[in-house]
């Protein structure tokens, strides 16, 4: 079994018959790990999808059921969580989870340019995926500070270390993809490549100075020999 053998598409009302079996699995998920994540009802889950705020995979061969993410908007759209990621154990091992993983942040991009997008998680291959993306690890100050967000805390099993630190840090690891630092960033290297460029030019034109200074002594000595040879025959 490979990727190619499934869609990974914006979820619709047309997918919400799945919700029951995504919300089982996000449950046995969490369990297996040992931690928790904020519960959600198969009618929340469908409403994602009525609402074009999920992505979902399905086998090509018979529809059935691969893998599910949904987004959540937080301080008024300013922050955006890829959340509920999870995929059928049937169809692990094939890279399904980075591949909706990618998805549901394309999405996200698309539906919420502006926002900057966070995860809080415990997973290594979920941080991995979160950092080929070009998420950056970040205090928990640096997250939404949305009380329905914090309140989604409150099903895991490491809630009371969360409010003992005073939400200032936890089990999870927060990372932060920030539009306004991505737009620097990329301006920086577009600055630094123009620069390196102009350097490159002034090498090579510097470069092409030389050899034609050089052709020109190698001309003029040549021309020099050969006068010499030629007034004093007797000498060579």
């Amino acid at each position: 079994m490979e990727l190619s053998d499934f869609n990974i598409i914006p979820a619709t009302e047309a997918y919400v018959d799945y919700a029951q079996q995504i919300c089982d699995e996000m449950a046995e998920s969490a369990k297996a790990r040992g931690t928790g994540i904020a519960r959600r009802s198969p009618e929340y889950v469908a409403n994602k999808m009525r609402e074009g705020k999920a992505v979902i995979a399905l086998r090509k061969a018979d529809k059935a059921w691969a893998g599910f993410c949904y987004i959540e908007t937080w301080s008024h759209g300013d922050f955006v969580a890829n959340s509920g990621l999870v995929v059928n154990p049937e169809f692990r091992k094939v890279g399904l989870a980075k591949a909706i993983k990618k998805r549901i942040f394309e999405l996200s991009r698309e539906k919420y340019p502006k926002a900057k997008i966070f995860g809080l998680t415990t997973g290594l291959a979920v941080m991995k995926i979160n950092s080929d993306l070009g998420y950056e690890p970040v205090t928990y100050a640096e997250l939404t500070q949305d009380e329905e967000f914090w309140k989604g805390c409150q099903s895991c099993v490491n809630y009371d270390i969360l409010t003992m630190k005073q939400r200032k840090n936890c089990m999870c690891t927060a990372m932060l993809w920030d539009p306004v630092e991505k737009e620097k960033e990329l301006r920086e290297r577009i600055e630094m490549k123009a620069k390196a460029k102009e350097r490159l030019k002034q090498i090579t034109k510097k470069s092409s100075l030389l050899k034609r200074i050089e052709a020109k002594l190698w001309k003029s000595t040549k021309k020099m020999v050969t006068a010499f040879i030629a007034r004093h025959p007797k000498t060579v």
